[in-house]
């Protein structure tokens, strides 16, 4: 297979970014982590390693959503269009590329997956389903999404595997997380009241969702009961902006990205349960304020 422009354009930037070990780039508090950051203001995607200095870089169009694979390989999107794996070299290996809906309007991609089974989980926004696919790129499943006007910028934003098969989908437009069956029943249901971005289920089946412009993140149990929450201003010197991304951590922390928030407030966080920063993020010389997509990794 021929290197893609991607794999070219991994090996000028990790040759230029060996030069950028400076601290000063960076502000990480609390006890320094590696992390894969991605921003689409500066069309930038990269390995942070705990000195502060950059492991791996990619460049990218616009992105929603990234996955560590085994092997040193990643799952990420060069555009709204595009989702290609790329080895630990910048080496496209796998591609797969949106097309048109049945009526020919467009489709685009806010949330993938690689499955346990080897498939890859791919969200379409336009065309409103969930797709599996195989390595050679043939739908192996189609779960239809309930939609009432077809948006392919707003239908979903991140789509996440639920037990059982399911699938829970933040339904950006609608405001809904929505957790949907093989068949595309919808089988729970959660009103947000904002556009959100993301929603995870929890190994205690409560469903962690960070709330996009509502400016907060919020855990809330299968009986829709809020059992956490952190609003906009609840954390000292910081402003809570578009969440996008959250997780609940090992530790029992959470992970936050807080994008759009401007070089005042920190790109990521890391909250205890008892809403105290742990760690956080900041670095507006190699990023922007367009920073939606971060992975914790193993430093």
């Amino acid at each position: 297979m021929k290197r893609s422009l991607l794999a070219r354009a991994f090996v000028s930037s990790f040759l230029a970014c060996s030069l950028l070990a400076s601290s000063s780039l960076a502000q990480q508090t609390g006890t320094p982590r590696a992390l894969f950051a991605a921003d689409y203001q500066k069309k930038i995607a990269a390995i942070i390693k705990p000195d502060q200095s950059v492991a791996l870089q990619f460049p990218i169009g616009d992105i929603h959503d990234a996955q560590p694979l085994p092997h040193g390989h990643w799952l990420l999107q060069t555009s709204f269009q595009n989702v290609v794996e790329i080895d630990e070299n910048g080496k496209e290996v796998w591609a797969y590329k949106a097309g048109k809906t049945d009526k020919g309007g467009p489709i685009e991609i806010h949330a993938f997956r690689r499955l346990p089974n080897g498939l890859t989980m791919i969200a379409e926004s336009g065309a409103a389903r969930i797709i599996e696919v195989d390595k050679d790129l043939k739908v192996v499943h189609s779960i239809p999404l309930t939609v009432p006007t077809p948006d392919a910028h707003r239908d979903t934003r991140l789509v996440r595997p639920a037990p059982h098969g399911h699938y829970l989908v933040a339904h950006e437009a609608l405001g809904l997380v929505r957790e949907y069956d093989r068949d595309g029943k919808i089988v729970w249901e959660y009103n947000v009241g904002s556009k959100l971005y993301s929603a995870v289920r929890l190994a205690n089946g409560n469903t962690l969702i960070g709330t996009g412009d509502g400016h907060r993140v919020i855990e809330v149990t299968k009986d829709k009961n809020i059992v956490w929450e952190l609003k906009e201003k609840e954390l000292p010197g910081v402003q809570l902006a578009w969440i996008t991304m959250v997780d609940r951590l090992e530790n029992g922390n959470t992970w936050i990205v807080n994008c759009h928030a401007g070089p005042d407030n920190p790109q990521i966080l890391e909250v205890s349960p008892d809403k105290k920063v742990v760690w956080s993020f900041k670095d507006f010389d190699r990023f922007g304020n367009a920073l939606p997509v971060a992975v914790p990794l193993s430093n």
